[in-house]
């Protein structure tokens, strides 16, 4: 697998987009300077409606320190759509995020375990956060549904980063 390092540019990635066009990942829009990528797993899981639902509800916070949300997985654009439609999501949301771009994201990648659950291989979570200079500031890869950073927490924390203008970490190489 390859995992991205935190400090380096993101690998940036277009996907399509829930009513309409396309998205680039990793490039900020709507005046705003950094962008959170949130890779879920797919329509399947139930923690990750769980998950989407708290994003939306601390969206504001996110956009009032100048970080752009997206959202991303695997699935098909039907999939996609009910996701936006059964939690009313305002975020941008991509899908058809494709096998070789899920790789190039360092993510980790799961077959489904039966055809209830989904008819394709899927990424499990991701969360990038790039900053100004398409560096990523901070790298959070799961391979599990059950392993996701605390979204107050991470708003604070980037609160605390873009006020302080604190470093990358973990980028130590020797």
């Amino acid at each position: 697998m390859n995992t991205l390092d935190a400090g380096t540019n993101f690998p940036q990635q277009t996907v399509k987009r829930i009513g309409g066009g396309t998205m680039d990942l990793g490039t900020p829009q709507d005046g705003r300077d950094w962008q959170m990528v949130v890779v879920y797993r797919g329509l399947h899981c139930p923690i990750c409606k769980k998950y989407l639902t708290r994003l939306e509800m601390l969206l504001s916070r996110y956009h009032e320190n100048g970080i752009d949300v997206v959202t991303v997985s695997g699935d098909p654009q039907d999939k996609a759509q009910t996701m936006v439609d059964e939690l009313g999501l305002t975020m941008p949301v991509g899908y058809d995020l494709s096998i070789a771009q899920m790789r190039a994201l360092g993510l980790y990648i799961s077959d489904p375990r039966s055809p209830q659950e989904t008819d394709r291989p899927f990424a499990e979570p991701g969360l990038f956060v790039i900053n100004a200079n398409g560096d990523l500031h901070i790298v959070d890869v799961s391979n599990a549904p059950f392993s996701r950073p605390d979204l107050e927490g991470l708003a604070g924390g980037l609160e605390f980063i873009r006020n302080k203008d604190y470093p990358i970490r973990g980028t130590h190489r020797s």
